[in-house]
């Protein structure tokens, strides 16, 4: 999630969903007062207008760079000076990541792992896992300052408390940092998608579209006080209010599929319909489905993600849906802003990469039978070197 001015992002903790489960330490800049909807609840103190609407413009401009490559292109980029950092290979690369303890972040790993093998002139790649533990990685990213790197990636555990580590870091080698942000402008370049509102708002646009007026809606949301879940879900409040649908409930999930169906189970039986639902995070979109299904009722218009189990149902059992996304393909950008820093060459700072929306239209080209089910639709790793075995295909 983007902020007005330092560079802030949620963090997320090892659950089984790409972006739920997230640590949020910083509320960041003083939140602005919303609209408050009848079914919607008051607006979260993560709430930033100015975010909220930078990101949803950004959803219509073109991104520059190969039309082929989205992890290589940006938004409305403003590039900085790397000069200083130049020198002769090859590399000794460092990563300090926060951890791989969820499907998105297993399937990103094996993409920068991959791009780092597209690249002979990185002779060495060092990589630390911090278990989901700031003070871990903050051990980690010390040690790693030790082992001769020439550019330090990180995906940060937390934000404010991996703030320190970072810097001291910056003090000594170009830094990365992606994903997940810190409370420093000292990184040569910030990496991520658009963001948490964009997300949060397409998938409430598509059901104020789809859903009749009046139609009952059930927002399913994983934590709450996680700063990019409260954007997403700050984004589709401000959808919701403004329409016609009635939110007939919040609920939290955990990023349970046992306990998104129950929920969901529980709401039909107590309005006997359900017409909408919208989801934060699309890993237990399935289980929600399923309860329709159990119940049977009618599947509702619904909101998921890319992973394939989900597209999978919606192609075979026709649902009306839609899947925002947080691409892994991200996974990818930071080796390659690390080599054009350590060639001197300027890069976008911030790099904010393209963060596309899989409809009706374009499922049929994300669907892939020979799949797992938690794989990530958007990882751009089609052409890169294991695919698709290292990532369980066949």
């Amino acid at each position: 999630m983007r902020r007005s001015t330092p560079v802030l992002l949620a963090v997320c903790t090892a659950v089984a969903v790409g972006l739920a489960a997230c640590t949020s330490d910083v509320p960041g800049a003083s939140p602005s007062a919303g609209p408050t909807g009848a079914g919607t609840g008051e607006t979260s103190k993560f709430f930033v207008q100015a975010d909220h609407d930078n990101e949803l413009a950004l959803r219509t401009k073109t991104a520059t760079g190969p039309a082929d490559k989205p992890w290589e292109q940006a938004l409305e980029p403003t590039t900085v000076d790397t000069a200083k950092y130049k020198k002769a290979g090859p590399y000794h690369l460092c990563f300090s990541n926060a951890g791989v303890g969820n499907p998105w972040r297993q399937v990103g790993f094996k993409n920068m792992q991959a791009e780092v093998k597209l690249h002979p002139e990185i002779k060495t790649f060092t990589v630390t896992d911090a278990e989901s533990k700031d003070d871990k990685q903050i051990s980690d990213i010390t040690d790693l300052l030790g082992k001769g790197c020439d550019a330090l990636i990180v995906s940060p555990n937390t934000t404010a408390t991996l703030t320190p580590a970072v810097e001291q870091a910056c003090a000594k080698i170009p830094v990365i940092v992606f994903d997940r942000g810190v409370n420093t402008k000292c990184p040569v370049t910030f990496i991520n998608p658009i963001g948490g509102y964009a997300f949060g708002a397409t998938g409430a646009e598509f059901l104020a579209d789809k859903v009749k007026p009046k139609g009952k809606i059930l927002a399913l949301r994983i934590l709450p006080g996680v700063d990019v879940l409260e954007a997403r879900w700050g984004a589709a409040k401000v959808v919701f209010d403004k329409s016609d649908l009635d939110v007939v409930g919040v609920e939290f999930t955990d990023g349970d599929a046992a306990k998104t169906k129950t929920i969901v189970t529980n709401y039909l039986q107590r309005f006997g319909d359900i017409d909408g639902i919208w989801m934060d995070a699309g890993a237990t979109s399935v289980a929600a489905a399923e309860a329709f299904e159990d119940a049977g009722k009618p599947f509702p218009a619904i909101v998921g993600e890319d992973q394939q189990d989900f597209l999978k149902m919606w192609q075979d059992k026709k649902l009306t849906a839609i899947a925002p996304t947080y691409p892994t393909y991200q996974w990818r950008t930071p080796v390659i802003a690390a080599l054009r820093i350590l060639n001197g060459e300027a890069v976008a700072s911030p790099w904010k990469l393209p963060q596309p929306t899989i409809t009706q239209d374009n499922l049929s080209q994300y669907v892939q039978a020979d799949m797992p089910p938690l794989h990530y639709a958007m990882c751009g790793c089609a052409t890169l070197p294991g695919y698709p075995g290292d990532w369980g295909g066949k």
